[in-house]
């Protein structure tokens, strides 16, 4: 496993790709919602297995805290340790760019696995693509 991240059309490409198979055609969430207006300012993190895109995630600034977004690992590859990996990487990128708070929205089934990560629910749940979500934050 590898993981790659930057703005390059490639990456954000591979990103795109498994972001569609795990939120567009599993979860139903509409294309149009998917692909949003933050794409070109982002930071995007791809997994690779040998050259294969296998989870994505993607990163941005907000008023000087990191903004995770788009976490997502394609179904065949799940509970090997790969959202993790990726979470440590976008985290470590984080702090090397001197950002100390991390926020994310996460679905409320993958709120455990953020919280083994060490991050908090802050919100109340709320519904993003039709899909219950809650806030977390984490001190990097």
């Amino acid at each position: 496993m590898n993981v790659k991240f930057g703005k390059e059309k490639s990456i954000w490409n591979d990103a795109l790709f498994v972001r569609r198979k795990v939120f567009v055609e599993e979860q139903n969430v509409p294309v149009e919602e998917e692909i949003d207006q933050f794409e070109n300012e982002s930071v995007h993190f791809v997994v690779y297995d040998q050259d294969e895109p296998i989870a994505a995630g993607r990163f941005r600034t907000i008023e000087g805290i990191g903004k995770i977004e788009r976490i997502c690992v394609l179904r065949e590859h799940r509970q090997r340790g790969i959202g993790k990996l990726i979470m440590e990487k976008i985290e470590q990128f984080a702090r090397e760019q001197g950002i100390q708070k991390a926020k994310l929205n996460a679905q409320t089934h993958a709120q455990p696995f953020y919280e083994k990560l060490g991050y908090e629910t802050v919100s109340d749940v709320f519904l993003d693509a039709g899909i219950p979500h809650v806030t977390m934050v984490k001190q990097l």
